[in-house]
């Protein structure tokens, strides 16, 4: 399996537009340098203790929404950080990938939840069920940057 990253995003506050960027340092066990979960003011970031380091959506999910459910949404729009290309993230819970030469772990699912939807005042929670993202923990950091393969960690 070899994907690609397609893009990053990062805002510095909750409930703001996520901003696009070509690259961004990943730190290990914080997040994305300037998001808003590296500096503690996510939406979750004080009800929930699980890591919420980084979180990465597939291009095919945000294409199948449009697909099935007649959405259209933009990639920055469904509030992940990294958006891939040919990664299926559902098999990666407990398991590691290298985004270029940062290693990530799998740690759950992203299945949307209402805020989003409210948000955005579209119905996602439904479309994007199953299929919503993967939150990780950096295990490893380092420079990500759009372009960069996506490949399965093997230890």
């Amino acid at each position: 399996m070899q994907g690609q990253l397609l893009g990053i995003f990062i805002t510095e506050n909750r409930s703001q537009p996520m901003i696009a960027h070509k690259s961004a340092q990943a730190v290990a066990g914080r997040g994305l340098e300037g998001d808003r979960y590296f500096l503690e003011q996510g939406t979750f970031s004080k009800k929930i203790k699980k890591s919420r380091d980084i979180t990465l959506i597939e291009i095919e999910a945000i294409l199948a929404v449009k697909r099935d459910y007649n959405i259209d949404v933009q990639p920055k729009d469904i509030r992940r950080n990294l958006l891939t290309s040919g990664v299926p993230l559902n098999h990666f819970v407990n398991r590691r990938l290298f985004i270029g030469s940062v290693i990530l772990e799998g740690i759950d699912l992203c299945e949307p939840c209402g805020y989003l939807s409210d948000l955005l005042n579209l119905p996602l929670k439904e479309a994007l069920k199953h299929r919503g993202g993967l939150r990780c923990k950096i295990i490893s950091g380092g420079l990500l940057e759009i372009g960069q393969p996506i490949l399965e960690f093997s230890p």
